[in-house]
């Protein structure tokens, strides 16, 4: 039967970080005439091609963000679009690619700077437009295969929960549209409020994970820097995870669910010990209010995905099995395509094959409605 038209699969494998590559006309054919010579553009340069966004000094290259199977030493910041894969912007052709690393399903985010550009951007209006354009191109590419794709909308971060609620109410619920992803907190700010309440709300109803790609920012993206990319995606988790917490998102809507889409989860263990630990003795004196523990708050609620943790596997009893969820962060540089089953088969030595199967399919069928 032809994979794009399956009623039903059976999934071995779902990528729970995947993303797409947005095409360079995404915007300029998207967004109202008033924008369109704001909007993100393609531009060619001597090294390759690259984006110009408002707002942002450096051109926005995306080589590292499409040479996925490549050998090592092509592995570069810039390329031409003409030269990248092109199951970032073309569905069949993503399932394809998919296929060929015997991956059954992924859930889709976008290209990180571009997102990143996006949520900073101040204009609410123009903001709003370029939100929407995006989500409907996702949607659009989802709605190729739902049973394989889940579609992450991006909310906006001007207009307030308002905005945000009208986003959702816009376009979850379209073929393969199963969750949004946050640049900040729906009020708009980095501090959570109780105006949130009605986003959380919104998602418990809809029986809908909230998802947070890396970090959550509202500064405008620059040129890679650092000397080793990477290495740190765990480190807005933890006080994400205690902003929720204390803020008693999660005494009020205990059906709500929070997947960390690339931040790894070796580092749970130790993070839940130290909050543990600090609230234990400060409790008393505090007064939190909360009707549990810290600790059971994250294992009830979090979610984390991981593409390389191996020392996060020896241990995951200490996290449990049903919050990890396997990713591969395909087309960009940390991908194993189309040889994932290698690594996965050498970093799950001794996991019993009722955990494998949690971590490699089914938390994801569950979060994300796959099936």
């Amino acid at each position: 039967m032809d994979s794009l038209n399956r009623n039903s699969r059976q999934y071995r494998l779902i990528n729970s970080d995947g993303h797409v590559t947005e095409p360079g006309d995404l915007w300029q054919t998207r967004v109202s005439s008033k924008f369109k010579d704001r909007a993100p553009r393609m531009q060619r340069f001597e090294e390759g091609d690259a984006w110009i966004i408002e707002g942002v000094k450096d051109p926005v290259n995306f080589g590292w963000n499409n040479c996925a199977g490549l050998p090592p030493e092509e592995m570069k910041g810039w390329m031409k679009w003409e030269d990248i894969r092109p199951g970032g912007y073309d569905p069949k052709a993503r399932i394809a690619e998919m296929d060929r690393d015997n991956v059954d399903a992924e859930v889709l985010y976008p290209t990180p700077r571009l997102s990143q550009a996006i949520f900073a951007n101040q204009d609410e209006e123009f903001h709003l437009e370029m939100v929407r354009a995006y989500n409907d191109w996702l949607s659009e590419f989802a709605a190729t295969a739902p049973d394989r794709f889940c579609g992450a909308a991006m909310m906006p971060t001007r207009g307030g929960v308002k905005a945000v609620l009208a986003e959702m109410d816009r376009v979850l619920g379209r073929p393969g549209m199963r969750t949004i992803v946050i640049g900040c907190w729906p009020n708009g700010t980095l501090a959570i409020s109780d105006e949130d309440d009605a986003v959380w709300q919104a998602l418990a109803d809809r029986g809908m994970p909230l998802t947070i790609h890396v970090a959550m920012s509202l500064n405008m993206p620059g040129a890679h820097k650092a000397k080793l990319p990477g290495y740190g995606r765990f480190f807005d988790a933890p006080n994400r995870m205690i902003e929720m917490i204390f803020a008693g998102v999660f005494d009020r809507f205990p059906t709500l669910d929070v997947f960390f889409a690339e931040v790894d989860f070796g580092w749970v263990p130790y993070v839940k010990e130290q909050i543990e630990n600090n609230y234990n003795r400060l409790e008393p004196v505090q007064k939190f209010g909360l009707a549990q523990a810290p600790r059971d708050y994250i294992d009830r609620h979090f979610h984390f995905g991981y593409m390389t943790d191996t020392f996060g596997l020896q241990n995951r009893q200490y996290v449990g099995a049903e919050r990890i969820l396997w990713s591969s962060d395909y087309p960009h540089i940390s991908a194993d395509w189309p040889y994932s089953w290698r690594t996965i088969q050498s970093s799950m030595s001794g996991v019993s094959p009722e955990d494998r199967n949690l971590i490699l399919h089914a938390n994801a069928e569950r979060l994300f409605k796959f099936g």
